[in-house]
C-alpha cells in the first residue's frame, strides 16, 4: 500500500531542505564570527567582514564588471537567438533537430581547451581581444546559447505558432508585427526563465574569466579566487553575499512570472 501520510512526505522534504541549507548557514555563521577556533560556537560575532567587503572598491569594481559582461552577453544572445528560433520554427521546422545538436557543441569542448585555443588564435591578432571584456562577452554568449535556445524552443513548441501567425496575417498584421505583438508576449515566461538561468550560471563562471582576462579585467569570481588567502571570514562573507544576490534574482524572477501569468 502507498504511504499517504502527509507527515512522512513533509519530513522527507524538510530534511532535504535542511541538509542543503546547512553548508550555507555554516558559511554565514563563519562570516559573522570574529574568531572561531577549536570550539563549537564562535568566540564572538561581528559585521566587520561585510563592512570591509562592501566598502572595498576592488570588490565593487569586480562586481560591476561581472554585471556588465553578463548582461551584455545575454542581450547579444537574445538579439541573435530569438529571431533565429522564430525563423527555424516558422519557416524551416525540420532544422530544429540539427539546431538542437549544434547548440550542444559548446558543452562538447571543455572550457580549459576552449580558452587555450582562443589564446592561440588571438595572441598575434592585430585586434586586441585577450584581456578585454569583449572576448568574455563572446565566450559567455556561447555558454548561454544552449540554455536560452532550449528554453525558448520549448516555449515555441508549447504555443500554436503557425495558427497564431495565420490569424495575425488575416487581421492585416505583417510577419514582424505578428511576431512582436502576438508571439513575443506568449514567450515571456520562457524568456525570463532562460535569462535568469543563464545569468546565474554566467555570474559564477571562472575558467574563461581567469584564463582569458585574469586580473586585467577582474570579474567577481576572479576576485574571489585572488582574495582566498586574505581571510576565511572575508571569503565567507563574499560567498554569502553572492548567494543572497542570486536568491534575490530568483525571487524577483518568480514574482515577475506570477505577474505575467496573472
Amino acid at each position: 500500500m502507498k504511504n499517504t501520510n502527509p507527515i512522512y512526505h513533509k519530513t522527507v522534504v524538510y530534511s532535504i531542505v535542511v541538509i542543503m541549507l546547512l553548508p550555507i548557514i555554516a558559511t554565514f555563521v563563519y562570516s559573522v564570527s570574529s574568531r572561531w577556533g577549536a570550539t563549537v560556537l564562535p568566540d564572538g560575532f561581528t559585521l566587520k567582514w561585510y563592512i570591509q567587503l562592501l566598502t572595498d572598491p576592488r570588490f565593487l569594481a569586480a562586481f560591476g564588471r561581472s554585471l556588465l559582461v553578463c548582461i551584455s552577453a545575454l542581450v547579444l544572445s537574445i538579439a541573435l537567438i530569438l529571431p533565429t528560433i522564430f525563423v527555424v520554427f516558422y519557416y524551416f521546422p525540420k532544422l530544429d533537430k540539427l539546431m538542437g545538436i549544434l547548440i550542444l557543441l559548446p558543452f562538447a569542448v571543455p572550457p580549459v581547451v576552449s580558452s587555450v585555443g582562443l589564446l592561440e588564435l588571438y595572441a598575434d591578432s592585430k585586434v586586441t581581444l585577450i584581456g578585454t571584456p569583449w572576448i568574455l562577452i563572446g565566450t559567455y554568449f556561447t555558454i548561454a546559447l544552449p540554455f536560452i535556445y532550449r528554453t525558448l524552443a520549448n516555449s515555441f513548441e508549447a504555443i500554436n505558432l503557425r495558427d497564431l501567425m495565420d490569424a495575425a496575417h488575416l487581421l492585416g498584421a505583417s510577419t514582424t508585427q505578428a511576431f512582436l505583438m502576438v508571439i513575443l508576449p506568449n514567450l515571456k515566461k520562457g524568456l525570463i526563465t532562460s535569462l535568469f538561468l543563464s545569468f546565474s550560471f554566467l555570474l559564477g563562471e571562472f575558467v574563461f574569466a581567469n584564463i582569458l582576462v585574469g586580473t586585467r579585467y577582474e570579474t567577481l569570481q576572479v576576485y574571489l579566487y585572488n582574495m582566498r588567502q586574505v581571510s576565511g571570514h572575508f571569503t565567507s562573507a563574499l560567498v554569502v553575499t553572492y548567494f543572497l544576490f542570486i536568491f534575490l534574482l530568483t525571487w524577483l524572477a518568480n514574482r515577475f512570472n506570477q505577474g505575467v501569468n496573472s
